[in-house]
């Protein structure tokens, strides 16, 4: 390996390890799904039972089991906690970001920097890094074995074909059937255009297909043995009434994932447009003849890959973010084709080759799109403690220096690259996002773990007593619900419910409801403890 190689990974290795790794406990875990996720987690490291996923004693037949297996590896080496629970999001996308990096030094040398950057730095990626959720696993194997197969495609080896095949099987410990229905979609639409019928029936290589079933069907098998109704639960309510019906309750219009894939790749979103744009005229321009050479067929593919997993999420009734993040890498590999081009690297077809004058426009124009798009990043960076407390962009002090850094984070960014050139783009980019993601941590996790975890109404129930104390709930949100039911490690009794426990405990309540238990609870004595002001909560102890 040579030097600058050398010093490529070392930057590689830091930004990704504070991009991904950096922040993970800041907050506490919000939402419905994170201290579920965990919570069953713990519950199965605790049973040393690594087939069933249970929540508080009972099947939760949801999801696989990979993300379940991480993190009980996580808790395991480092405890439980909410920061082991995020940990497999921050592992799983630092090797898909690595993966990324080697691929590229051996397909399309030069431009394997500039992929990986630009994957690390995308809001998506570093969002779900973040995440104690089963989104990253799954992008994070699709993207790989997607790789895998294009390696193989391109070489011809069939040990690259073998990665895809355990890599879809992973994918399919993931999130289920969605990771081998995708990845099919896209490879028969990629081999119709290129007219290569040959590479299906090379592609269904019988040792891969036994590498598939070897990796992904002994839990399958092992679950569906031990609890009958698991392909009632996970396929047919999970996976097909999921898509085919709001069962769940997310339903978005068809466009939903237009701007959010948009803002998935921020901030290189101006420079995601200029290249699909770029390709498409091209496209349009040659007809077949686009689909010719080997460089257009990478580019053609990373398209098909781009689209195929948004439009068809997009036909879902049921939409969550998360589903279309297997398609932010091929969005981030398909910029660096095209910065690749222009900064001189042969990725494309040489006649489309333009003047040197028409790329410095070209560049110009992309910097200063590029440039701007970073600033509005920094903007939301260092004003989005404001918008969490204030629900609104305030007037005021706070919101005029968010205005004046952003302002001069554009400026500074637009002149560097002016006068280096698409040469440090990535790098240049890399720094700006991580100013930003330190700033998102250092002003907004704060106002998130106060405002949107149950981690602080957790420690003020616990600060009243060491022992466990039971707890009860009224006019509770759900995602408070399970937060508390992973930080206290026990279930919660709900009033809603006439679940009223005998005992004397801990009722977390709604502001301003003490009238209204004392008249549900009628001879007992309903004594305030401490109000949480930031989630409009008050805690009462509630005698026998």
């Amino acid at each position: 390996m040579s030097p600058r190689s050398r010093t490529d990974l070392l930057l590689l290795v830091a930004f990704c390890g504070f991009l991904f790794f950096y922040g993970l406990g800041a907050f506490g875990l919000v939402g419905a799904d994170e201290p579920r996720y965990a919570q069953v987690a713990r519950e199965m490291i605790e049973r040393s039972d690594w087939v069933t996923p249970t929540l508080l004693g009972k099947p939760w037949l949801e999801k696989p089991a990979l993300y379940y297996w991480e993190a009980m590896v996580a808790f395991r080496a480092f405890g439980v906690s909410d920061r082991a629970a995020r940990l497999p999001g921050a592992v799983d996308a630092a090797l898909l970001v690595a993966a990324i990096y080697f691929f590229l030094r051996r397909f399309h040398p030069g431009s394997e920097m500039d992929g990986a950057l630009i994957t690390a730095s995308c809001v998506g990626v570093i969002g779900f890094a973040h995440a104690a959720a089963t989104d990253m696993p799954l992008a994070a194997c699709f993207s790989i074995a997607l790789l895998g197969w294009y390696a193989w495609y391109k070489s011809g080896r069939r040990a690259y074909l073998g990665a895809f095949y355990i890599f879809i099987a992973l994918g399919t410990l993931a999130k289920g059937p969605v990771a081998p229905a995708l990845s099919a979609v896209i490879i028969f639409l990629f081999v119709a255009l290129k007219r290569d019928w040959r590479a299906i029936s090379r592609t269904l290589w019988i040792p891969g297909i036994v590498l598939y079933l070897l990796v992904a069907l002994p839990w399958y098998i092992a679950v569906q043995t031990r609890n009958p109704e698991f392909f009632r639960v996970f396929i047919l309510e999970h996976n097909l009434a999921r898509f085919s019906a709001n069962v769940y309750h997310h339903p978005q219009p068809f466009w939903f994932y237009l701007p959010v894939f948009l803002l998935a790749v921020m901030p290189w979103t101006f420079a995601l447009i200029v290249s699909v744009w770029e390709r498409v005229r091209l496209i349009w321009a040659d007809g077949k003849q686009a689909f010719a050479s080997a460089e257009d067929s990478w580019a053609l593919f990373l398209l098909i890959w781009m689209l195929v997993p948004v439009l068809f999420f997009s036909a879902s009734q049921s939409k969550l973010p998360g589903y279309i993040l297997p398609a932010v890498p091929a969005g981030a590999l398909l910029i660096a084709a095209y910065l690749a081009e222009r900064k001189g690297i042969q990725f494309f077809d040489a006649e489309h080759e333009v003047s040197l004058l028409d790329k410095r426009k070209l560049a110009r124009e992309f910097v200063s799109g590029h440039g701007l798009l970073c600033g509005l990043l920094v903007f939301v960076a260092f004003s989005a403690s404001s918008i969490a407390i204030n629900h609104h962009l305030p007037r005021g002090p706070e919101t005029f220096r968010a205005y004046i850094v952003a302002a001069v984070s554009a400026f500074v960014i637009m002149a560097v690259l002016s006068g280096t050139g698409l040469r440090l783009l990535g790098r240049v980019t890399g720094l700006v996002v991580i100013v930003c993601v330190a700033a998102v941590i250092r002003f907004t996790a704060p106002v998130i773990d106060a405002t949107q975890s149950a981690r602080p109404i957790a420690e003020s129930i616990q600060g009243f007593s060491r022992e466990a104390v039971p707890v009860a709930l009224y006019h509770i949100h759900r995602e408070q619900e399970y937060g508390l039911e992973f930080y206290l490690n026990r279930a919660v009794e709900k009033y809603e419910d006439g679940k009223i426990p005998a005992e004397a405990h801990v009722l977390v309540a709604a502001q301003g409801s003490q009238v209204d238990v004392a008249k549900i609870v009628p001879g007992r004595r309903v004594s305030y403890l401490t109000s949480i002001p930031a989630q409009k909560l008050e805690l009462y102890w509630v005698g026998k």
